[in-house]
């Protein structure tokens, strides 16, 4: 019985409070303001390629259900159109370095043989 009462009286504190807070809270202010929309605060530099340290300082706000999708999708591909640029730049070289190697392209740095020794 003593239980019973105890958990009676916890609700209506409860309650109390709950109805206070709402009621009360207010004032005359009004309903809160809207919350402002966080957005990227460190965007990717446009006007060069992306360096590691662009990347390190990259944060992404949070939304109601995580990050903003579009943002993430936004910067994930330019980061793989970049990479994919960088990859391709890379084999271009490298073969050009490979062709440059072939005996056929090396410049001879030996001595030409005297054609008349007298």
């Amino acid at each position: 019985m003593v239980m019973f009462f105890f958990l009676v009286v916890a609700l209506a504190v409860v309650v109390a409070a709950v109805t206070l807070a709402v009621v009360g809270g207010g004032e005359g202010d009004g309903p809160l303001p809207d919350a402002v929309a966080q957005r990227l605060r460190d965007p990717l530099p446009p006007d060069r390629p992306v360096q590691r340290a662009d990347v390190d300082r990259l944060r992404f706000p949070l939304a109601a259900r995580g990050y903003r999708m579009a943002e993430v999708d936004d910067v994930l591909n330019r980061l793989g159109a970049e990479l994919a640029e960088r990859d391709d730049r890379i084999a271009e070289l490298e073969s050009a370095l490979s062709a440059a190697r072939t005996p056929e392209h090396q410049v001879s740095m030996d001595k030409p043989a005297p054609e008349d020794q007298r």
